[in-house]
């Protein structure tokens, strides 16, 4: 006797990236413990090996928690992974990138991807690029 497969798709082991919750404010007492915490969770992680850090907490934005973020994705990268910012303040981005840094946010279009729902339009008689 033989059973057929079961309909539809099969069962798929995703996992959700793991998320380490930084509150606010944070002393330069917490930053070791932080990265612990970001180690422990990507080596418990999946094959992505990535941690999001849901930074909404902080608080107003300064070079402390630029200190932070920059020392948690120095831990997930000599862990082989890497971090991802949740929820972050327009300005604490701002000042990411003010002192040179990058980090992948959620929810953010890929470089020269349109936005989800945004079509490019095309005008005749523009030039082909």
């Amino acid at each position: 006797m033989s059973s057929a497969p079961p309909a539809g798709l099969p069962d798929v082991d995703a996992k959700e990236p793991a998320v380490l919750v930084l509150p606010g404010p944070v002393s330069r007492d917490d930053v070791a413990g932080l990265c612990t915490a970001a180690r422990a969770l990507l080596e418990g992680g999946g094959p992505e090996r990535v941690v999001v850090c849901d930074v909404g907490g902080l608080g107003p934005p300064g070079l402390a928690h630029i200190d932070l973020l920059a020392r948690l994705e120095l831990t997930a990268r000599r862990a082989g992974g890497r971090i991802r910012l949740r929820d972050p303040d327009p300005a604490l981005l701002a000042l990411v990138v003010l002192v040179g840094l990058s980090f992948e946010v959620e929810g953010q279009v890929e470089e020269g991807e349109p936005a989800l729902g945004v079509e490019e339009a095309v005008e005749t008689g523009d030039p082909a690029v």
